[in-house]
C-alpha cells in the first residue's frame, strides 16, 4: 500500500515539520512538552546561519532555534549510533554556549542550552532492566553527591525503539508527539486520540505526500533511500556480526567472540556503505573505523 506521510526519521521528513519557518508552531509545541514548566517557549527563532562555517560538516545541526529569552535549543535526529555519539553532542552544546561571548567588559553570565537527539536506535551501555527500556534520558552536570551543579546546560535523549505506546496507552502531549513521530509512515489516515486538535491536524497536512511539490518530491524520495539503505545495511551487518560473535565464543571466550564479531559488523557496513557511494567520513562517523581502514576495504 502506497504511503499517504513521510518517513520523519528522514532529513528531509524531520526538517520539514520541525525545521522550517512556517513549521515553527510544531516544533515549539514539541519543545515544550520536552521541557520543564520553568523553560516553556512562548516564541522562538531559528539561528541555523548562525552554525560555525569552518566544519567540513554542512549537517553540523539539524536544528537550530533560540527563545525570546535567549535559551539555545540543538535538535539532532540520528539514525545510527556512532561510536562517539555521546563526545559528538557534547561538541554540538559547546557552539551555542561560545556564541554568547559578548566583546568588552562581560560577567560571562549564559542563557541555558539545550540539545535535544532524537534516536533511531538505543544505547548498549545500560546496566539495569529498567535504564534500558527508558526512552526519555535527561542529563545535567551533577556532582558526587548527586547535586545539579549546572543547570543551564541539559541534555534530552529520546530512544525512538523504546517507545511502545499503543494509541489507548498515550497521556501527554509527548506521548502524542512521540507516537506520531514513530508511526507517521504507517498512518493511512490520522486516528483517533489526536481528534480535532490543531497542532497534530497542521503536522498531518505538513506530512502528506500528495501536498509536496515535484522538486520536494524528488528531495524526499532520494532522502528516504539514505535512510533505507544506511538502516537495511546496519541492522543486517550487526545481526550478522552478533552471530559470529556467538559462534566464535563457543570456541574463545563468549567476550572475546563477541568483540570479534562486533569488529566484523563494523566492516561489513562499512563495505555496504562505499558500495552505495556514501562518503568515507561519514562512514567513518558511523563505524568508528578510520579513513584508511574504509579505503582498504574491497
Amino acid at each position: 500500500m502506497k504511503a499517504r506521510y513521510f518517513n520523519p526519521f528522514t532529513d528531509f521528513g524531520f526538517k520539514k515539520i520541525f525545521g522550517e519557518e512556517a513549521s515553527k508552531h510544531l516544533l515549539k509545541d514539541f519543545l515544550n512538552a520536552l521541557l520543564p514548566a520553568s523553560s516553556q517557549i512562548a516564541e522562538l527563532s531559528f539561528n541555523n546561519a548562525g552554525q560555525p562555517s569552518e566544519f567540513k560538516y554542512s549537517y553540523l545541526f539539524d536544528i537550530y532555534c533560540q527563545n525570546v529569552n535567549g535559551e539555545r535549543f540543538v535538535l539532532e535526529l540520528q539514525k545510527a549510533e556512532q561510536k562517539f555519539f555521546k563526545d559528538r553532542t557534547h561538541f554540538y552544546s559547546s557552539f551555542p554556549i561560545l556564541e554568547q561571548a559578548e566583546r568588552g567588559d562581560w560577567t560571562f553570565k549564559l542563557q541555558a542550552v539545550f540539545c535535544v537527539g532524537i534516536l533511531d536506535f538505543t544505547f548498549d551501555d545500560y546496566v539495569t532492566e529498567p535504564e534500558k527500556s527508558q526512552v526519555l534520558h535527561q542529563i545535567k552536570l551533577k556532582d558526587q553527591n548527586n547535586k545539579i551543579f549546572y543547570d543551564k546546560l541539559t541534555y534530552i535523549y529520546l530512544e525512538m525503539p523504546n517507545f511502545r505506546k499503543t494509541e489507548g496507552q498515550l497521556e501527554t502531549q509527548l506521548d502524542k508527539w512521540l507516537y506520531f513521530i514513530k508511526n507517521l509512515e504507517d498512518f493511512s489516515e490520522i486516528p483517533h486520540i489526536f481528534g480535532d486538535e490543531v497542532i497534530f491536524q497542521s503536522a498531518f497536512e505538513k506530512a502528506e505526500l500528495a501536498r509536496l511539490m515535484p522538486e520536494d518530491q524528488s528531495r524526499y524520495q532520494h532522502s528516504l533511500k539514505i535512510y533505507r539503505d544506511i538502516k537495511n545495511v546496519i541492522d543486517t551487518a550487526y545481526d550478522e556480526g552478533k552471530i559470529e560473535g556467538i559462534i566464535e565464543g563457543e570456541a574463545k571466550g563468549k567476550a572475546e567472540g563477541l568483540e570479534e564479531g562486533k569488529a566484523a559488523g563494523k566492516a561489513e557496513i562499512a563495505r555496504a556503505m562505499k558500495s552505495r557511494g556514501l562518503d568515507p567520513e561519514f562512514i567513518a562517523d558511523v563505524t568508528g573505523l578510520s579513513i584508511s581502514q574504509i579505503n582498504d576495504l574491497s
